[in-house]
């Protein structure tokens, strides 16, 4: 009986084994689940790569911006020397070809070069105020050296640069010419008729001044934001 027992209970086995069964199909319930979390987490992952692609690229702006102004301080200094080599140059060939000799006319009477030394400002203005001049011309350098680190834009970066160049222009005769240190007298050559006798430096100013008036009236800042009234 009971082997007949036994025999009768063993189709219960393989429920046993339906049993054990559908405990893996219940494992493999928590499975799914894991697995749904995985698809989840690869979501996740793809939100927290967008948010470091968007943290990525809020960082490039600022790397972006920095070579741009590195540029610009780069055209800036470039044009300062250029302006500042060619009125060095062509004050020591006047001062060698031409000084002390009778005026070359370029342009019949209306344009010569002649050689003048210069104890004021620019267009020979001021003679007696030659020590304030040449500090107003190094406190134009260090104003320009400083919001140099603020420029963003090509058209300021040129027009500071011809205000830099003509300035250290001047200063050198300033500061290396006779009569003294801080006292001494710019060589200009320049002459249009009816007009004062003028040098390199002085129309490199004069120029940087020009486009930096049109700079403003445009609205264009040196940072390189644009603004209307």
């Amino acid at each position: 009986m009971a082997e007949a027992e036994r025999i009768i209970g063993t189709p219960d086995t393989p429920d046993a084994a339906g049993n054990g069964r559908e405990r893996p199909g219940e494992d493999a319930a928590p499975g799914e689940r894991a697995g749904s979390e995985g698809t989840r987490a690869p979501a996740g992952g793809s939100g927290s790569d967008e948010a470091a692609a968007a943290g990525a690229s809020g960082r490039d702006e600022p790397t972006a911006a920095g070579p741009r102004g590195k540029r610009r301080i780069a055209v800036l200094f470039a044009v300062a020397m250029f302006a500042y080599a060619l009125d060095l140059i062509s004050k020591m060939i006047v001062v060698a070809k031409l000084e002390h000799h009778p005026p070359i006319e370029i342009i019949g009477d209306w344009l010569k070069f002649e050689a003048i030394r210069n104890a004021g400002a620019a267009f020979g203005f001021g003679e007696a105020f030659t020590v304030i001049f040449t500090m107003i011309a190094a406190a134009v350098i260090v104003v320009i050296a400083r919001l140099a680190r603020k420029l963003y834009s090509l058209p300021w970066a040129i027009a500071l640069g011809l205000l830099l160049g003509g300035a250290l222009g001047n200063l050198t005769d300033r500061i290396f010419r006779a009569p003294g240190v801080f006292e001494g007298a710019v060589v200009d050559f320049i002459a249009p008729k009816h007009f004062a006798v003028f040098n390199l430096a002085d129309s490199a100013i004069v120029c940087g001044g020009i486009l930096i008036v049109l700079l403003s009236f445009k609205g264009l800042d040196p940072d390189g934001t644009v603004h209307k009234d």
